[in-house]
């Protein structure tokens, strides 16, 4: 069994207990008293590679990352050094993550929000639009494609942006076959949790121009930024290398500086 795979399962058990103790009855309540979504797609295109900064206290990978006792802090840090976006880890036997967190973060922050999980369920999209998400992950490779239609067709009525990520070609072509309007291309193998940069700028090829293109992984200095920049990326979504920052707010303005497109080029 995969990493991604043993993930999906573990997340189905704690799903099945979620649902268990709060009906979608009250799901639906607390979704109808939020407030309207933001636009995400609108923040996340411009003349600068906008930084989508994560909230992420462990991973498979790495272990422990950061301590995170106020996320909604850190979230503030993150939007007062130039982030475009939020992302909160909200799987919590890997990530250390939590709605609550989520909770947290939107009322902290103006600018979107996303719940980054491995969704498998309708029911996840409803309790990120009542926890205030502006965007949820769908992943491609943990999906078969009748389902990733459905929940992003889904996702689209309930207000929410989807990120929808990819690990290859044929991943690529399925969320173009989806409908996606934001592609995330992640560098890192979910199988191996290996990272190899060089996948964004062969796959970004693959994703039609008025799809909004994520770089996701492999973000560590400045310098990364402005390569995936160069290679079409709009957006780029960092979370190891600010969490363990002695300055998170500084590294974000750093990377966003250097994202910055030279006169007259495009996304």
């Amino acid at each position: 069994m995969s990493v991604l795979q043993e993930i999906v399962r573990d997340v189905r058990a704690d799903l099945a207990a979620r649902e268990a103790r709060v009906g979608p009855a009250v799901l639906e309540e607390m979704v109808a008293a939020a407030a309207p979504p933001l636009d995400a797609v609108a923040a996340l295109r411009g003349d600068t590679v906008r930084v989508i900064a994560e909230i992420k206290r462990r991973s498979p990978a790495k272990g422990p990352l950061a301590d995170i006792d106020d996320p909604a802090g850190l979230a503030g840090a993150y939007v007062a050094g130039g982030a475009a976006a939020i992302s909160v880890l909200t799987e919590p036997r890997r990530f250390g993550g939590s709605l609550a967190d989520l909770t947290a973060v939107r009322a902290a922050v103006p600018v979107p929000v996303l719940r980054k999980d491995f969704i498998v369920s309708a029911y996840q999209l409803w309790e990120a639009r009542a926890h205030g998400a502006d965007l949820v992950l769908l992943i491609v490779a943990a999906l078969g494609q009748p389902e990733l239609e459905s929940l992003l067709r889904q996702a689209t009525d309930l207000g929410l942006t989807t990120l929808v990520e990819t690990h290859d070609a044929e991943e690529v072509r399925r969320a173009v076959d989806a409908g996606a309007r934001v592609i995330g291309i992640n560098a890192r193998n979910l199988n191996t949790l290996a990272v190899d940069p060089g996948v964004f700028a062969t796959l970004a090829a693959l994703v039609p121009d008025d799809v909004v293109r994520v770089a996701e992984s492999g973000v560590r200095v400045p310098t990364d930024v402005g390569v995936y920049r160069d290679a079409g990326a709009a957006a780029v979504l960092v979370g190891e290398a600010l969490v363990t920052s002695a300055d998170p707010g500084a590294s974000v303005a750093a990377l966003v500086a250097a994202g910055r497109r030279p006169a007259g080029a495009s996304r």
